[in-house]
């Protein structure tokens, strides 16, 4: 294997590619394994005869395996390497895979998504500190970026492999298991890459790597504590790291994209599969607005996509709430309108988990059309019955209502200009946490911590940022339920208004700049409060790293 792999260093020009298969495919599995399960809800609930709370459950799961690997993932990266945590994780991966393709029971089911939840949270996290170390400043934008154009790609195959397998007996085993072929070509990948900054500094001409940034015999060490103290200014440090988690949940991304497919519904877009198509709709300009992303990071900064992106999320957020003030919401999750004994068979084409998020109770995403759901809406739309019993079933209970108000009759050019309104606002917020929040969030985890505790570090913020996300999830039908849908939104735009001051204040512009002057940077400032203003870098040398032990 030592000679294979030399074989393949003597060739650099080949390693950026291998970077960017290493952190495209990383992130390709992370965002199948969230999405997969909007398609594989329906099959498991008539197979095992699911209710509400053990679907709850099934989604829940990912989460908590998810957290679990946010908490102990960070000493395994720091003690074990980037490079062996992410092929640790593959193997758990498969684990998981082969436990919920096997399953026979919700209680197996549960464990392999438990698995796939720990693999996955630790695999996004070595991935991308893996590829930030490996690279250089000029590289290391558009290559951290990549995991997040892989997390949409993933999310648009799992959506269209949901769909070809919809009808297939069994079909949600297939569904589960192709994850494991993303995590089996990055192991290809990354076998053919050095472990780290020190291995690959061996080998001459390899990468322009971070001036420095290995770890050397005298570079002081850092427990877990240092996070909240004074030294380094790792206080400063981890305030922006926090605050960037903790903000781009808290702005509401987790509801708005899943109940893209309810709103829209809810707004009027009722033909058909018109919804969902709206829904796969805002999947694809997700990812042009990653990719578009990762053209602009090292151009623009990351500093600029930031600002911009959450400026955009506040207004267009804000946008949906007064859509909703004039076009109610009318449709809430079908699961938890009907005891499951009472639920018809094609319930659920609206009621499992999305994409971008992790929610605890079960939220609609776009499925595909099925004989058993065919034709049957979330509500109907009779004027004059209060309940909006659901149509072709009368005798159903009624669907809770996310506002109670009646609106007043308007004209088809109204009605249209609210739906395009709504649409519009959608896509907006959504290319906004695209171009912004997704992938400029963690690149910038992956660079302000010094290389010592840069695992348990971004482990740390990882964990608020799947607490926040649980939080944000599971408030949503209680903060509809108080103030209504409409103020929920308006209470979101003001939380991006609110990230959009800590962003100005905090956070810094990281551009051209390698690991080391970022460090250098930091210890610099007690706070990072004015510390944000574009900092003119010189062109910044690469030089051959002198190490002699790896990070």
């Amino acid at each position: 294997m030592g000679g294979w792999m030399d074989g393949w260093m003597s060739r650099p020009q080949l390693l950026l590619p291998l970077c960017a298969s290493v952190s495209l495919l990383g992130g390709l599995t992370f965002g199948y394994e969230l999405a997969v399960v909007s398609g594989a809800l329906l099959p498991l609930q008539l197979d095992f005869g699911l209710s509400c709370s053990e679907q709850e459950l099934l989604v829940s799961s990912l989460l908590l395996g998810a957290l679990l690997a946010s908490l102990v993932g960070g000493v395994l990266i720091d003690q074990y390497g980037r490079k062996q945590a992410i092929l640790g994780s593959n193997v758990v991966l498969l684990a998981g895979s082969l436990s919920l393709g096997l399953a026979g029971s919700l209680a197996w089911l549960v464990l392999g998504r438990l698995v796939a939840g720990f693999a996955i949270s630790l695999s996004s996290m070595a991935c991308c500190i893996y590829v930030s170390e490996l690279v250089g400043p000029r590289q290391r934008g558009v290559l951290v970026s990549l995991y997040e154009a892989g997390i949409t790609v993933g999310i648009l195959l799992s959506y269209a492999l949901n769909y070809a397998l919809a009808g297939a007996p069994g079909g949600w085993r297939p569904m589960f298991g192709w994850a494991a072929a993303p995590a089996l070509l990055q192991s290809l990948s990354l076998f053919c890459l050095p472990a780290g900054t020190t291995e690959a500094a061996a080998h001459k001409d390899l990468l322009p790597l971070q001036g420095g940034e290995a770890i050397k015999p005298g570079r002081p060490r850092y427990s877990l504590l240092d996070l909240f103290r004074a030294r380094d200014n790792m206080r400063g440090r981890t305030v922006v790291g926090l605050g960037l988690v903790i903000f781009q949940q808290l702005t509401g991304q987790p509801n708005v994209l899943c109940y893209a497919s309810t709103i829209f519904h809810s707004v009027g877009f009722r033909a058909g599969s018109s919804a969902v198509l709206a829904s796969v709709g805002l999947g694809a300009v997700k990812v042009v607005a990653t990719l578009m992303a990762m053209g602009l990071v090292d151009r623009a900064g990351r500093r600029a996509l930031l600002l911009a992106g959450c400026a955009l999320m506040a207004l267009s957020v804000s946008g949906i709430g007064l859509v909703s003030f004039a076009a109610p919401m009318d449709s809430g999750p079908s699961c938890l309108a009907l005891p499951n004994a009472t639920r018809p068979s094609g319930l659920s084409s609206l009621s499992s988990p999305g994409p971008s998020s992790l929610p605890g109770a079960i939220t609609p995403l776009p499925q595909p059309t099925t004989s058993e759901n065919q034709g049957k809406p979330v509500s109907s739309a009779s004027k004059k019955s209060k309940s909006r019993p659901r149509a072709g079933n009368p005798t159903a209970a009624p669907l809770p209502a996310f506002s109670t108000a009646s609106p007043a009759p308007r004209s088809a050019p109204e009605r249209a200009l609210l739906h395009w309104t709504a649409l519009v606002c959608m896509m907006a917020f959504v290319s906004a946490f695209s171009f912004g929040f997704g992938p400029v969030t963690w690149l910038v985890l992956s660079e302000i911590y010094p290389v010592e505790i840069r695992g348990r570090a971004f482990a740390f913020c990882n964990s608020f940022n799947w607490a926040s996300n649980l939080l944000v999830s599971l408030s949503f039908l209680d903060l509809i339920g108080t103030i209504g849908l409409s103020w929920t939104f308006l209470l979101y735009g003001l939380t991006a208004v609110l990230g959009l001051g800590f962003i100005y204040a905090f956070v810094p512009e990281t551009k051209g700049q390698s690991l080391a002057e970022i460090d250098q940077q930091f210890q610099k400032r007690w706070l990072t409060l004015s510390f944000g203003h574009r900092q003119r870098s010189a062109s910044i040398p690469y030089t051959r790293i002198e190490a002699s032990a790896a990070s």
